[in-house]
């Protein structure tokens, strides 16, 4: 009661122009537009000193936005100040918790004025120099490099990984919608007989335009059914399955509960990692991998306050792709500079860079891809799932315009010949009730809402007659499980007659660089002389080969998964062999 009247009282006295001084301590709410919906803080604070920050409510990203909402609030108290800096990929729940700081201390009276001066910045202080000896290094704590690091110590090598965010994750949190994989016992369960990895293999390389590397993709492929069973041994099973994007096949396992697969597998991939002991560094960034005669011995790397030596019987690289590197994406494709990406901002090519400049090969780096469906204000994607699972795309006309599920290169070209630029994803409750993605993204507003098709129509400025003929042409070929204008062949399940009735405007986005260092089917890197270098490793999106010119839906986190594994076994049996050189 007292905080209450002391709250009313600060309201009043900034009604009437009068401040509270310094020692007039009150606590007051605000709330900030968060990257998944409020975010609402708690402040206590004077005229002259904020004494605690406290986050009561939020809805963020696990793993990404959480960080912030973990970290930032001490920042500001520390600082005595809302001016300071944003944690590093997570800036929207950043400018969030900021927003709602500043909007509580003028709900209590408290002028914000004095707190927006940034802290001054300390000198910086003298680096330590400091060695550290491990059997593997792994460099990047994204999919790849936290299923490598848990696969090696499994395998009994001493592991550390090196990760220059201040999260665990990398773009493995973005994947929304599951993992590919080929004759799985959960596809046997459901009765699936015509996934298997022959079409597996087919689709892959046809999605990829024929351009992958044949032996990665087979690896992949023959490997995908261990590597979901693996999952499932760490408390990750992946049992639903459904088709994806740009083939006729079941093979997207996903977590029984619809949950996104990306932040599903971060976060039980963590846990095995903390069970396992295994340290794993942030806010550290390797900047050299360092040899000896010819071999990977380790790498060199930095914090604020440290230049580390870390000396390794094996290197794993992976640090992901270059999606957030506009520089070196608009080397390849200079179209790309205006464009968004959904790529953590750390997506920057590190290791890609790093190896090259010991005679690592790359391939396919010209191969960015495009994803159809990006919702343009926040750069976050919208899960190809919600195709699969039924979901359509209009045009501004309100019509149909393409196969939905073709493929991602496919969809976003059509996308683009339409007015403006643009298309709108159209999903129902029934879609709704069946995945979480599809709330989430309500709860964020990103959706417009109508009872009826014609008020949707109307909520996306399409013309509702045409819309309306859309719908129940689409629910149609539903029943007929014949789509005769376009063709589209599954994600056909269920139509879209359940109201209410939601749709998202989309675009496209940059969203995976599929080229990369060279690696054959042992993750070994290969020089430019066509030979693998000694002791180094490779995993992820940081590799070229595996997709092509286009890669499948679903077939990222069979990548990381798969091949994460493959590098940290054999990096793990070099660190511990006696032999010098790996095995052909």
């Amino acid at each position: 009661m007292k905080k209450l009247l002391s709250i009313l009282l600060a309201v009043a006295l900034l009604a009437l122009g009068f401040a509270l001084a310094e020692g007039d301590r009150v606590t007051a709410r605000g709330v900030g537009q968060g990257i998944d919906g409020d975010v609402v803080v708690q402040v206590e604070a004077d005229a002259g000193t904020i004494y605690a920050v406290e986050v009561v409510e939020h809805n963020e990203t696990e793993g990404i936005g959480t960080v912030a909402v973990e970290k930032l609030p001490g920042a500001i108290v520390a600082a005595n100040s809302i001016a300071v800096d944003a944690i590093a990929g997570a800036t929207v729940t950043s400018n969030a918790i900021k927003d709602a700081v500043r909007q509580a201390l003028t709900d209590a009276g408290i002028d914000p004025a004095p707190f927006e001066v940034a802290p001054e910045a300390a000198a910086p202080a003298e680096k330590t120099a400091e060695t550290l000896e491990c059997d593997v290094v792994i460099v990047g704590a994204g999919g790849a490099g936290l299923t490598a690091a848990v696969r090696a110590t499994q395998e009994g090598a001493k592991v550390l990984v090196l990760e220059k965010m201040p999260f665990v994750g990398g773009n493995s949190l973005k994947a929304s919608g599951g993992m590919n994989c080929a004759d799985t016992k959960f596809q046997a369960a459901a009765d699936i007989t015509d996934s298997g990895v022959p079409e597996f293999i087919e689709d892959t390389m046809n999605g990829g335009h024929g351009i992958n590397d044949l032996a990665l993709v087979t690896t992949m492929a023959e490997n995908s059914a261990e590597a979901v069973e693996w999952l499932e041994t760490i408390g990750a099973p992946l049992p639903k399955v459904a088709a994806t994007g740009g083939t006729v096949h079941k093979y997207l396992h996903s977590p029984e509960d619809g949950s996104p697969v990306g932040a599903f597998l971060v976060a039980k991939l963590s846990e095995e990692a903390e069970k396992q002991g295994i340290e794993i560094m942030l806010n550290t960034t390797a900047t050299e991998i360092i040899m000896s005669d010819g071999v990977a011995v380790g790498v060199k790397a930095e914090d604020a306050g440290h230049d580390y030596t870390v000396n390794a019987r094996a290197v794993v690289l992976a640090t992901g792709g270059f999606g957030a590197n506009f520089d070196m994406m608009c080397a390849y494709n200079p179209s790309l500079a205006n464009a968004v990406t959904t790529n953590h901002p750390g997506a920057t090519g590190d290791g890609i860079l790093m190896a090259e400049a010991v005679g690592a090969a790359t391939v396919d780096m010209a191969q960015i891809q495009l994803h159809p469906t990006v919702y343009q204000a926040t750069s976050m994607l919208v899960s190809e799932k919600m195709r699969s699972l039924g979901a359509i795309l209009v045009n501004q006309e309100g019509k149909r315009f393409t196969n939905d599920l073709a493929t991602r290169d496919a969809v976003s070209a059509a996308e683009l010949e339409q007015t403006g630029g643009y298309a709108w994803i159209v999903f129902d409750q029934n879609l709704v009730d069946n995945n979480k993605s599809a709330k989430q993204y309500i709860e964020q507003g990103m959706a417009v809402q109508g009872d009826t098709y014609e008020a949707l129509a109307k909520a996306m400025n399409v013309d509702e007659a045409a819309f309306v003929e859309t719908m129940d042409t689409w629910n149609a070929a539903v029943a007929a499980g014949e789509d005769a204008e376009f063709g589209r062949n599954n994600g056909m399940d269920a139509d879209l007659s359940t109201a209410p009735f939601y749709a998202i405007q989309i675009a496209p986005g940059i969203h995976h660089t599929m080229g990369g260092v060279k690696i054959d089917v042992r993750t070994e890197v290969i020089s430019t002389e066509g030979q693998p270098i000694p002791g180094l490793y490779a995993a992820g999106e940081v590799t070229g080969g595996v997709h092509g010119g286009n890669r499948i839906g679903g077939n990222a986190v069979c990548d990381f998964v798969v091949f994460g594994r493959i590098a940290g076994a054999n990096a793990a049996a070099y660190a511990g062999a006696e032999a010098v050189a790996p095995a052909a």
